[in-house]
């Protein structure tokens, strides 16, 4: 480890869940027919109808199932009832995920200490965060954040809360178990975002044929919570944030009697990509030493398939090293906040893979998120945590755990070039 247990912050328990329905590009482009037969030959349509061919997604996760829908079902509900549809099945999806989550990391809903949520397509209050708290029956005294308006980025921004929290409850002497989840149900607002496209002859309304509806969940723990049975998946390593210059009007959300309605210019992908160098600077080279990207895995929120493919170019990266966005994003296309969570539950299952990771997500402002992670492996776990253990149950103080800690990082120096050669 690179720092002592006490002073880690690790993933312990990582899930996502997909709802039951899904929907190809053929049945997306028959659906929209069917829907707005009179409208089929604007040219927001067929501007739409041509990205929705071009977007290389297999299938998107929904909801709802289309099948059975006529013409009668084309007028949008009122954002009211899409609030109430968020708040029972949105809410069902996410405790879902959660349950899988809690598992992983061995722990019960009375060990959460504290609740980072996210999502972008509900914005009732109190939050959906407080529904799903008493679905799984958190404590009542569960500190709980609800972040909005960071859309696709907000993933890693609910991580990243998460991780200062941890290492703040570290420095206080505190154990810290947080649940973080991101929710959206993209296709709230499909029927909404096709009547801006079929009115709207000057904008490009791709929003319909690129978000998918999903769940993400993760459990964040200190070392100071970790029990010596837990298995840590990653260890959160160094995390940041930043707002990209001249981009505020590159991507938003506008809210309409019926839903929000996105705005994503065709600047979104250069921008992204332009932001990314310097951002893997500051937070995974902070020294300015050499450090080849290529050493790492990479978790890239798929917005699209320019924005990997720019990423990809950028870094000069193989697809093996963006293979778990470039999965996700061809199956199951961009479902904005989760997306980038559920990036990397896919890489972690994708074999034995690099020891670093980098994940980046983008979202309105424009804003990058980006975290560097290392994979934990099995015997690194066991010692790391039977030192820390040893260390609570005796009282020990920082600076012995530091020097005991020193066999620990030479051998996982060694284990790291060992697994480096092998891949």
């Amino acid at each position: 480890m690179n720092f002592p247990i006490s002073n880690s912050v690790y993933i312990t328990g990582l899930a996502h869940q997909y709802p039951e329905y899904s929907q190809t590009q053929e049945q997306f482009a028959e659906l929209v027919t069917r829907l707005f037969p009179e409208h089929i030959s604007s040219p927001g349509f067929r501007r739409l109808l041509h990205v929705n061919q071009n977007t290389k997604i297999s299938s998107r996760p929904t909801i709802s199932d289309y099948s059975t829908w006529t013409k009668d079902h084309a007028n949008p509900p009122t954002i009211d009832e899409l609030s109430r549809i968020f708040r029972t099945t949105g809410v069902d999806l996410t405790v879902s995920a959660c349950n899988k989550a809690l598992k992983e990391a061995q722990l019960s809903a009375a060990d959460i200490t504290h609740v980072v949520a996210v999502t972008c397509t509900d914005q009732g209050s109190p939050g959906y965060d407080l529904f799903v708290s008493q679905e799984l029956q958190l404590p009542d005294d569960v500190q709980r954040t609800l972040l909005h308006g960071v859309g696709c980025a907000g993933g890693l921004s609910a991580l990243r809360e998460a991780a200062n929290l941890a290492a703040s409850a570290s420095l206080r002497g505190r154990p810290a178990r947080v649940l973080v989840f991101a929710t959206e149900l993209c296709s709230l607002f499909f029927r909404a975002e096709l009547q801006a496209a079929c009115k709207d002859d000057k904008n490009l309304h791709i929003a319909p044929a690129l978000f998918s509806d999903a769940s993400a969940a993760l459990v964040v723990c200190n070392g100071l919570a970790m029990k010596e049975e837990q298995k840590p998946i990653f260890e959160l390593q160094e995390w940041g944030s930043a707002l990209i210059p001249g981009t505020k009007n590159h991507m938003s959300y506008s809210v309409s009697p019926n839903g929000m309605i996105a705005t994503i210019t065709k600047e979104v992908p250069k921008a992204t990509v332009g932001a990314i160098s310097s951002m893997f600077d500051e937070v995974c080279n902070p020294t300015g030493a050499s450090l080849d990207p290529a050493a790492f895995d990479w978790a890239i929120h798929p917005g699209g398939l320019a924005i990997l493919k720019g990423a990809q170019q950028a870094m000069s990266l193989t697809d093996d090293h963006i293979r778990a966005s470039l999965d996700i994003y061809t199956k199951f296309g961009n479902s904005s906040s989760p997306t980038v969570l559920v990036v990397l539950d896919k890489l972690r299952k994708m074999g034995t893979g690099r020891d670093d990771i980098v994940a980046a997500s983008f979202g309105p402002g424009l804003m990058i998120e980006m975290f560097r992670l290392r994979r934990c492996r099995d015997v690194e776990i066991r010692q790391a945590l039977s030192l820390g253990v040893l260390a609570k149950a005796h009282g020990l103080g920082m600076s012995v755990i530091s020097r005991l800690s020193r066999p620990i990082r030479k051998y996982s120096m060694v284990h790291r070039m060992r697994t480096h050669k092998a891949v």
